[in-house]
């Protein structure tokens, strides 16, 4: 029975933090009953609905400061238990479909390979079939029509695509942060952006920097040049950064966030792509072109502030543990599925090169039977995974704390951080293994095995992977300050 004279409170949508827990548990928060509510939480009793057998407390405010609290009842244990689901990683992330799908479709992207080096694009048809399984969609919350899937799924998910081609994989793997940043913007952007569809494609870069914009009635005209539009061919929509110049030709402050950078959201149609500036020698089919909008009107509703270097959680009003976790949950991890996806490719390419390749030079015998060979692939398989049981350990230690109500360390923010660079020297050291192993094969431009050293070293050269991370790390454990870059 509601308590009486007790007002319901509306909670908004994009304002909510949740934990959840049965009657029986509240007492696990200070006292049992609403008295005990109100007394853990700090409000006052006019702020609490009636506690019912099974419910969820959802609190209202930021990861770091509850604001205010309310108690919704549940009719039966099948909708409590469907939302205490939400709040675990699931047993086994090969299961989930999604992962299923991603690793039905590698024939498919073997298929297209050829074809996505030479446009330096998906090609429409392969691209179509990325959309309808809903790589698009992974990171996207449920209330705007998306998956909102766990880090560790849409991980595996990239990481499985990468296998089938490194190009693949990079750009699902970038344009799901870039949804992430997105989200960031206020209600009215990010319905225009997926009011009508939720499997938007964003392309751009999160780094400061690039752009300069003047001030003009509601909004910016701005002008720059970015680099790394990774999927601008299939994008709807580039982000980039820029600074908006005052009358004294001086930089304006953000007036929400105080940052010298601003985020924009421009449309694709206005951007135009800089032909010939992806010449690279790996990952090719990104098509990560520089790309350039000249005196272009951004309303305010697609701009946000540049929070963190390069970028902070902006988008924890969104509910569920997915918009949560820290930044080092995606950012670093995006990178480290794309070279982990690409390095077990190369492993998985000595051993079919193996079976059937008698080594020059050798009158008896296959690859295969070289002891060297067998304690290379033995290797690189037990270095692989380690690194990547190591990232995928850290980011569950991260989504467990907070699904129990308490907040990350900034020691566990930087061990997840420096698991994502480990990780991505560990798939370079397995991959160099199974490169030397192939012998004069893996020289040869139309190997697989030169097709992965080539895009696993490109993808290595990422600052988000870069060793500089270490010795950031290193500074949080012992007791310094680490810099702007990790909080």
């Amino acid at each position: 029975m509601k308590a009486k004279g007790r007002k319901r409170r509306s909670v908004n949508r994009r304002d909510q933090r949740l934990f959840l827990g049965r009657r029986d548990d509240i007492g696990g928060l200070g006292q049992s009953g609403e008295a005990g509510l109100v007394e853990k939480i700090g409000l006052g009793g006019d702020e609490v609905h009636s506690v019912k057998k099974y419910c969820c407390l959802i609190y209202v405010g930021n990861r770091r400061r509850v604001a205010t609290c309310c108690v919704v009842g549940f009719g039966d244990k099948r909708r409590m238990h469907a939302m205490t689901e939400e709040m675990r990683l699931p047993a086994d992330v090969d299961a989930q479909p999604l992962v299923r799908a991603a690793a039905a479709l590698q024939p498919v992207i073997r298929k297209f390979h050829d074809e996505i080096e030479r446009g330096q694009r998906m090609p429409q048809a392969l691209f179509g079939q990325l959309l309808e399984a809903g790589f698009y969609r992974m990171v996207i919350p449920r209330s705007l029509g998306g998956l909102q899937v766990d880090p560790l799924t849409y991980l595996r998910v990239v990481e499985t695509l990468a296998e089938g081609a490194g190009s693949v994989g990079w750009n699902l793997g970038n344009g799901g942060v870039g949804q992430l940043v997105t989200l960031g913007l206020p209600d009215d952007g990010v319905d225009e952006i997926y009011g009508k569809r939720a499997d938007t494609v964003i392309a751009g870069t999160a780094v400061p920097g690039g752009g300069r914009a003047v001030p003009a009635p509601g909004g910016y005209r701005v002008s720059g040049r970015w680099q790394f539009g990774s999927g601008c061919n299939e994008a709807s929509w580039m982000l980039g950064s820029f600074q908006v110049i005052g009358d004294d030709s001086q930089p304006l402050p953000h007036p929400d966030g105080g940052s010298l950078y601003w985020r924009g959201v421009f449309a694709r149609a206005e951007a135009e792509i800089v032909p010939g500036s992806w010449d690279v020698a790996g990952l090719r089919g990104t098509g990560s072109f520089d790309w350039t909008v000249e005196d272009v009107f951004l309303p305010e509703r697609r701009t946000m502030p540049q929070v963190g270097i390069p970028l902070e959680n902006q988008w924890s009003r969104w509910p569920g543990l997915t918009y949560q976790l820290p930044v080092q949950c995606w950012v670093g991890p995006h990178h480290s599925a794309v070279i982990t996806g690409i390095a077990q490719a190369g492993i998985n390419a000595l051993i079919d090169l193996a079976g059937g390749k008698q080594p020059r030079g050798r009158p008896v015998g296959l690859l295969c039977d070289n002891p060297q060979v067998q304690d290379a692939v033995g290797r690189a398989d037990a270095i692989l995974n380690a690194g990547r049981a190591y990232r995928n350990a850290m980011i569950a230690e991260l989504w467990n704390t907070l699904a129990s109500g308490k907040e990350t360390t900034l020691e566990q923010r930087a061990r997840c951080r420096l698991a994502s660079t480990y990780n991505a020297d560990s798939a370079r050291e397995a991959m160099d293994l199974m490169y030397r192993a192939g012998g004069s094969t893996s020289f040869k431009r139309e190997s697989r095995l030169a097709e992965c050293w080539r895009d696993l070293h490109t993808v290595g050269q990422t600052v988000t992977l870069a060793p500089e991370w270490y010795p950031i790390g290193g500074r949080v454990y012992l007791g310094m300050d680490p810099g702007s870059r990790l909080r």
